[in-house]
């Protein structure tokens, strides 16, 4: 019998190279979602806030976590940059379960090639589906995309 997905929606928000830190340095520890301060961050999870059954952030350092995850200090990891260390796809696998990722139908990955093409590498072999509305598009154009759909109230239907 195949398992039935009781919640619908996980939103992923790939995280920032702009963070609270650069521009206070005393800012100290700080909840995630709080953390991130670039304009893509911020539009991705104002859509995530307003149409996700649940979301997390994609941290290349922290891997999937929630907005509340207190980030302890500035970190400059990318999956762009294999040298940096990011979090490795069997970790990410680990957090999927047990964060109860898998239990989601579909998955929304707002963010950049690498997180997107990351997201689906995690999540392989899991029974969601996921989508990347805004993959391939440049920065503006993504975000208008998003806030379009914010502003209409209308969640990406793909």
């Amino acid at each position: 019998m195949e398992r039935i997905n009781i919640l619908s929606v996980l939103v992923v928000v790939s995280c920032g190279m702009r963070k609270i830190w650069d521009a206070n340095s005393s800012a100290g520890p700080t909840p995630a979602r709080n953390a991130y301060v670039g304009a893509p961050f911020k539009v991705n999870r104002e859509y995530a806030e307003k149409f996700a059954d649940r979301w997390v952030i994609l941290s290349a350092k922290y891997g999937f976590i929630d907005p509340d995850f207190i980030i302890p200090e500035n970190y400059n990891v990318t999956f762009k940059r294999p040298k940096t260390h990011p979090i490795s796809v069997d970790d990410l696998r680990r957090q999927i379960i047990e964060k109860g990722l898998s239990k989601f139908s579909k998955v929304v990955v707002l963010g950049g090639r690498d997180y997107v093409d990351v997201t689906r590498r995690a999540f392989e072999g899991f029974k969601v589906t996921i989508v990347a509305p805004t993959l391939g598009l440049p920065i503006g154009k993504a975000m208008k995309k998003v806030r379009k759909a914010i502003q209409r109230g209308e969640p990406f239907d793909c």
